[in-house]
């Protein structure tokens, strides 16, 4: 068995007060498949931005701005995670949704 050792000791990661966290289910439980490239960062995004009921009141201007995206990518990424059952939207709010059951595989 190989012995977790940080490879930077001086860079280990600690909980800050203003921590988001992303559900170790979202890969172990094949989430991540049925998210687009762009759905996937505008779910980073989210998840770390968001308070502790999944909640974000960033903007589509502001998250256009922060990301570097026209509008119509940004609304194609949320389309895409709203699809797969990971975020509720109803503007200006967005909400991170507890994770589906596990497979996370949409019909």
């Amino acid at each position: 068995m190989v012995e977790k050792v940080p490879v930077a000791p001086n860079r280990v990661r600690t909980t800050p007060a203003g921590f988001g966290w992303v559900d170790h289910r979202f890969v172990r439980e094949g989430h991540l498949r049925n998210c687009s490239t762009d759905g996937l960062a505008l779910y980073l995004v989210l998840a770390t931005v968001a308070d502790q009921q999944g909640i974000s009141f960033y903007g589509d201007a502001l998250l256009c701005a922060m990301m570097n995206w026209p509008r119509p990518r940004l609304e194609a990424a949320r389309k895409n995670l709203q699809r797969a059952d990971l975020v509720a939207w109803d503007p200006p709010l967005y909400q991170v949704l507890e994770l589906p059951q596990e497979g996370g595989e949409q019909s």
